[in-house]
């Protein structure tokens, strides 16, 4: 069985238990110092225009900063077990999710070795001895980090690589045959008009007439949503009132009697510079989605919100949610959690927001249920 990455980079750095025991006693005189070590960390982080963008606003500064805090008070006290790993992994999960270059993370690091250096040379600098212990423990964990942190871009690098090969295999197959199934489903199209003026009051002919006219409008939406995921339709960008788009998708959406549906906190929204038409199909999109899993019956809410200079804008309905297995791949086209789904609405979703400088995320709804946030700026 292979080793697990976390117990061969401990043994390739010689981390062991008189690290732990000299990180923890560094933990005594450090910990009263974590929030100006998180204040100077990200005062160098924000100096850089790019990591500003990708931290977005002084509010979610704020709250990095107390995670940072606690991050150093568990680099020094452990346990350095498998979830340490994960929740390590997890943070540089967040860092690549948000964009956040990793040259900058490499160098914030550095603010923090010589931070906590300090302090032990403050502290143990009478007892040469025990700095050299505390010094050796403080680079080997920093540098366990610094590993942790290379693998979880360099997973990213490689789940990049193999969406980009996989959008090119599909843009392709798509370039070549959507097109061309326009001209047969045109055929139909145009029988089904004709044969409607022959049926008569023949109702069981001109409910299977409407079923094919029905099926053939399902078939050329699938080949449009398609044909969007490989081109790139320029945005008629223009200020854009949230609430009525909102508004005129969730009307466009098909609901059960029992399913309800709630708009709340939009009307306080600001205009936000975008393409009506093609947000318009984001929450089109996922009210549609929200509705099929909450169905035959529940609620659906839309909720709006601004903070952190952005618009936020939640679709949570009281459904299953989504199964951990299926969330890293969830906006990747032609992945699916519907039985008859295609697997294109989603990732519609994820490269509209994207091309007007927003993004969408998925988070479990507290109390059961799916909440994906769609964030624009504004």
């Amino acid at each position: 069985m292979a080793e697990p990455v976390l117990d061969e980079l401990k043994r390739f750095m010689g981390f062991g238990p008189a690290d732990e025991d000299a990180l923890r006693q560094l933990h005594a005189a450090a910990a009263p110092r974590f929030g100006a070590i998180a204040d100077l960390f990200y005062e160098r982080i924000l100096a850089h225009p790019e990591a500003r963008q990708a931290l977005q606003g002084e509010s979610r500064v704020g709250h990095l900063r107390v995670t940072l805090a606690a991050w150093m008070d568990r680099l020094l006290t452990g346990p350095w077990d498998d979830a340490y790993w994960e929740s390590r992994l997890q943070i540089g999960r967040v860092h690549v999710r948000i964009g956040l270059p990793q040259h900058y993370m490499f160098g914030g690091m550095n603010v923090v070795r010589t931070a906590l250096a300090r302090i032990a040379f403050e502290r143990f600098g009478a007892d040469p001895d025990a700095l050299d212990l505390v010094r050796t423990a403080l680079n080997r964990i920093l540098d366990l980090e610094l590993a942790i942190m290379l693998h979880t871009y360099r997973d990213d690098l490689l789940a990049q690589q193999a969406r980009t090969e996989r959008l090119s295999t599909f843009g392709q197959l798509v370039g070549s045959i959507g097109h061309e199934l326009r001209n047969p489903l045109g055929v139909i199209e145009s029988s089904v008009h004709l044969l409607r003026s022959r049926v008569g009051e023949d109702a069981r002919a001109r409910k299977h007439v409407e079923r094919i006219s029905d099926q053939v409008k399902v078939a050329n939406g699938i080949i449009t949503n398609l044909l969007d995921m490989i081109r790139d339709r320029p945005l008629a960008k223009e200020p854009v009132q949230l609430q009525g788009v909102v508004e005129g998708a969730a009307a466009s959406i098909p609901r059960p009697a029992e399913v309800s549906l709630a708009i709340e906190g939009l009307e306080a929204l600001p205009t936000v510079p975008g393409d009506p038409v093609q947000l318009r199909q984001v929450f089109a999109n996922l009210i549609q989605n929200a509705v099929h899993a909450t169905a035959p019956h529940g609620e659906v809410r839309v909720r709006g919100r601004r903070a952190d200079g952005r618009v936020s804008l939640d679709v949570e309905d009281t459904g299953p949610g989504v199964a951990p297995a299926a969330r890293r791949r969830l906006f990747e086209p032609l992945i699916t959690t519907k039985e008859h789904g295609v697997g294109l609405g989603l990732a519609l979703v994820k490269k509209i927001a994207e091309r007007h400088g927003g993004s969408v995320e998925y988070a479990d709804r507290p109390g059961g249920g799916a909440r994906f946030t769609v964030h624009l700026p504004g």
